[in-house]
């Protein structure tokens, strides 16, 4: 479709690392102001108020997606959620991994990210590290074990997508929806904080359809894809080092974009401070929860925004998988650091 747009200059990856930015300066300003976060709605304070922000967000991904697919503008054949073996070590080894990681560093990636532009300087020095323990696992020292956690797979055919199964795509669509619908709606948040939660949700299926329909071309592909900071943290650590060498992506712009996103939300509305550690302990507390969602995230297949929140609605079964083992590691991670996990002087303000 975009050689059909009458670009001249402008090629389809040039174009998507655009794309890329004004969704993440979007998903960023979005995030600041909803403090959109799995980590907070699983063990915060609030964790009611946070769940039914992030569900509801859940809820418009999917119907949002699944529409998509259904319209015919896009499908995930070949994606990495919708792959025939499931390997089942590395994807529940990394989520365990990836949700204490994310007890540790009180925050997801994403909101990591977000705190990191507001001036968050533990946030940012976890943002770094979680980069260097991605690369490293994807493509670097850590590969190997990455490639040996691999292996081990079930072989599920069609079955890899619960679109495969009785009832269909319309009917799994609906099945996850709406409970995250009706707890959302339950959960007493603001309708503001609601409507954030949706538009964040829809960003989803607006940059599936954005990669994988907008976007394509015959002659210089894109690889499909939406939401996530586990590969486009890699990829912008990449580019950063070696940017000649490395054409900037989708993921490139994302990052970027929600840097930027949520630094304008947060200085407009007065909340940037430049915040620090404490103490040695909480350096390596952070430190450790950082490299621990690296490498977990590329075994997952991806954090709680690219594994969970784009994951779950393409029907995949590793997505699930993915999910439910982040989810699991954060409450394991909660029960085993027990109250510590929640000292107010380990704790972001915001």
């Amino acid at each position: 479709m975009f050689e059909s747009l009458g670009f001249e200059t402008l090629t389809a990856p040039q174009a998507a690392v655009w794309f890329g930015l004004i969704v993440g300066i979007v998903f960023g300003a979005l995030a600041e102001r909803t403090r959109f976060c799995l980590r907070r709605a699983l063990i915060g304070e609030d964790r009611r108020a946070a769940g039914g922000v992030w569900l509801i967000a859940l809820a418009a991904a999917l119907l949002g997606t699944q529409g998509a697919v259904a319209l015919g503008w896009i499908d995930f054949a070949g994606n990495r959620f919708l792959a025939p073996d499931l390997p089942v070590l590395a994807i529940v080894a990394g989520g365990l991994m990836f949700g204490i990681g994310m007890v540790l560093t009180r925050g997801c990636i994403s909101r990591l990210t977000v705190l990191a532009a507001t001036g968050n300087l533990r946030a940012a020095l976890c943002v770094l590290l979680f980069a260097v323990a991605a690369h490293a696992t994807m493509k670097g020292a850590l590969a190997p074990l990455a490639q040996a956690l691999s292996a081990p797979a079930i072989p599920l055919g069609e079955a890899s997508s619960l679109a495969a199964l009785p009832g269909g795509a319309a009917f799994w669509t609906l099945a996850l929806a709406l409970p995250a619908l009706a707890f959302a709606l339950r959960s007493g948040n603001h309708p503001l904080a609601l409507a954030g939660g949706i538009a964040i949700g829809l960003l989803v299926p607006l940059s599936w359809v954005g990669t994988g329909l907008v976007l394509y071309d015959d002659f210089d592909p894109i690889p499909m894809a939406s939401l996530g900071f586990t590969g486009p943290h890699t990829e912008t650590l990449f580019w950063t080092i070696a940017g000649t060498a490395v054409p900037p992506g989708f993921g490139t712009g994302l990052v970027g974009g929600t840097l930027l996103g949520a630094f304008a939300t947060a200085r407009a509305f007065g909340v940037t401070a430049l915040l620090s550690f404490t103490a040695p302990r909480q350096t390596l507390r952070y430190g450790l929860g950082a490299l621990m969602m690296g490498s977990g995230g590329v075994l997952a297949g991806g954090c709680t925004v690219g594994a969970g929140l784009a994951g779950v609605p393409t029907l995949g079964v590793a997505a699930l998988l993915a999910l439910a083992a982040i989810v699991a590691g954060g409450l394991l991670g909660q029960a085993l650091l027990g109250r510590d996990a929640s000292v107010p002087s380990l704790v972001p303000a915001r």
